[in-house]
């Protein structure tokens, strides 16, 4: 799936990040599709941990994929900047709520009342 050619001038992470990219453009790793753990692909290609990671922060900051936390990361499945947005306040919000230590139930229920209240503002 991703392979790093030592030989090139390209730094390592930028081939992963653009085999990463080229692959989730043209459909060979569709949207919701799971990344391997940073660990996992540095382990795989020989790299250090740190230029996985690197790869995967500039993948994530241009949108291509959405890291869950420990849940992994996954191609994005945002089609447009606004549910690009709406799925990046989620994952700060699911951040800041485990932090906390609420519950995923409790968490849900609070995300729903806000939704449901006429103070809170809907869509424009």
């Amino acid at each position: 799936m991703i392979s790093v050619d030592p030989a090139s001038p390209v730094p390592p992470y930028e081939q992963i990040r653009a085999q990463v990219a080229a692959q989730a453009r043209d459909g060979r790793l569709p949207p919701g599709t799971r990344l391997p753990t940073v660990r996992r692909l540095a382990t795989d290609l020989g790299l250090a941990v740190n230029t996985v990671a690197r790869a995967y922060r500039e993948l994530e900051r241009d949108g291509v994929v959405l890291t869950r936390g420990r849940n992994g990361t996954f191609v994005s499945t945002a089609t447009d900047p606004t549910t690009r947005a709406a799925e990046e306040a989620a994952v700060a919000y699911v951040r800041r709520v485990r932090r906390l230590g609420i519950a995923p139930e409790l968490a849900v229920r609070l995300i729903r009342d806000a939704l449901g209240s006429p103070g809170t503002p809907g869509p424009t």
